[in-house]
């Protein structure tokens, strides 16, 4: 398997991917380390999770180096993402004891009660590419601290990554019959749907969490699923500031180039402050720095999937020849690499694809919205329900809004915003199930109910 430089082209990298039958061996090792794994307190498994955190940190530029080569993200962003998932560890640190002690419900009387919460098993976690620490983290290491053992299959385009989460996990004291990487494509992953695993931890694609759900369906085990969104953002027209507004929008359409699940994905102004708005959202985005991704300065670096390109294409001009306006970019740029340029559409309506279909890279649709009514007609009208944003200067007139919204995750002043204190979710066509929070880790358990005749 060839891993490539997205920013280049070049190979940088060739890994032998596992066969059907390493991967069934490596099951079955797993099934047997798991027993002994769960047998450890929670206390000292983890310690072991506290001192791979550790151990990432220390290695910090070498493993964002490595990001940065495979996925194309740039070098500064590829740091942002290293520290910033610490907070999961720092979250299970302060709270994975508590959440996993047995819990007394009856002690008084004939009979007493309680619940005692018990690790799934061995459980296969198929991650994704584009913040392969941040949602990985919310898998894997919660799931190694309440009991599970691991197989893990990284993306093909953040392979590398994946066997540096194998490294240092293993060094920080996770046995090697605990956590497992396995290489390889879609037919590898299928191997894994194959398996009798004891539950199935996706991020990814609606179509692929489809299918690993369809196929999995008879084995009647846990199934989370973390997908796609069209995330939608509505700038009020009492918002405080129009040019900040502005500014946290692009960031949050166009950080990682778009391509993460939780971007805004197309925004809704209102129609007194449209003009201002706009103006301020392409200025903001000119400025960007587009280029090498190992240079610090670089905020729009090469897609990491080349075939994300034509997507972008085809909304682009399915938009302009249903009315749109492109204010900025809207092509990809002729040089080596799987650079887009950052684009920016205006006029738009719900006719367009960019307004409705994913479209996972730098690319942003803008339309002009008479009311908060016809904004959330506009936001509500979509298959996915991942998160959604308002911008007001009134608390109450955003959780009127969003309120109304079928989505996992709300914000009002702010978006594109993952935090372990809260759950994270989807609905519909964005998912099944959540991570982080007390939920994340009770996702990773089972419970078993005690009755105790004490005469």
């Amino acid at each position: 398997m060839k891993i490539k430089n997205p920013a280049t082209g070049k190979t940088i990298a060739e890994l032998v991917s596992d066969s059907k039958e390493e991967v069934e061996t490596k099951f079955k090792v797993l099934r047997q380390g798991q027993v002994k794994w769960a047998g450890r307190s929670v206390k000292e498994r983890l310690a072991c999770i506290v001192r791979f955190g550790e151990l990432v940190l220390q290695n910090m530029e070498e493993l964002a180096v490595i990001l940065t080569k495979e996925t194309g993200k740039p070098i500064q962003q590829s740091r942002n993402e290293i520290k910033g998932a610490q907070n999961r560890i720092d979250h299970l640190k302060k709270n994975a004891e508590k959440w996993l002690a047995e819990e007394v419900l009856v002690d008084s009387g004939a009979t007493h009660e309680k619940i005692r919460y018990e690790p799934l098993g061995v459980i296969a976690n198929i991650s994704a590419w584009n913040f392969p620490y941040n949602v990985g983290y919310n898998v894997f290491l919660y799931a190694l601290t309440a009991g599970n053992a691991v197989m893990y299959k990284p993306s093909e385009y953040a392979t590398l990554t994946g066997k540096q989460f194998e490294k240092y996990l293993h060094l920080a004291g996770i046995p090697k019959n605990v956590f497992q990487c396995v290489v390889g494509d879609g037919s590898v992953g299928q191997t894994l749907l194959e398996l009798d695993c004891d539950g199935y931890f996706f991020t990814g694609s609606y179509n692929t969490g489809r299918y690993i759900a369809t196929s999995i369906a008879h084995k009647l085990v846990p199934l989370q699923l973390e997908l796609g969104g069209k995330d939608p953002l509505f700038v009020a027209d009492d918002v405080q500031d129009v040019k900040q507004a502005a500014i946290d929008a692009a960031e949050g359409a166009f950080y990682n180039n778009g391509q993460s699940c939780c971007a805004v994905e197309r925004i809704y102004v209102a129609e007194k402050i449209y003009d201002e708005f706009v103006d301020a959202f392409t200025t903001e985005v000119n400025s960007y720095i587009l280029g090498d991704p190992n240079n610090q300065e670089t905020f729009i670096g090469p897609l990491t999937r080349e075939q994300q390109m034509a997507v972008l294409n085809d909304q682009v001009a399915d938009a302009v020849k249903k009315g749109a306006i492109l204010k900025v970019g809207g092509s990809p740029i002729e040089e080596k690499g799987n650079y887009y340029l950052p684009t920016v559409l205006i006029n738009c309506d719900h006719s367009m694809r960019v307004m409705q279909d994913e479209s996972f890279g730098p690319i942003i649709g803008i339309q002009k919205v008479a009311s908060d009514a016809e904004a959330v007609t506009l936001m509500q009208d979509t298959e996915y329900g991942l998160t959604a944003s308002v911008y007001s200067s009134s608390e109450i007139r955003a959780l009127d809004i969003l309120n109304k919204m079928d989505t996992g995750t709300v914000y009002w002043n702010c978006c594109d915003r993952v935090s372990p204190n809260v759950p994270w979710s989807g609905r519909r066509n964005s998912g099944l199930g959540s991570t982080l929070s007390s939920q994340g880790i009770r996702a990773f358990v089972q419970p078993k109910s005690y009755h105790l005749r004490i005469s």
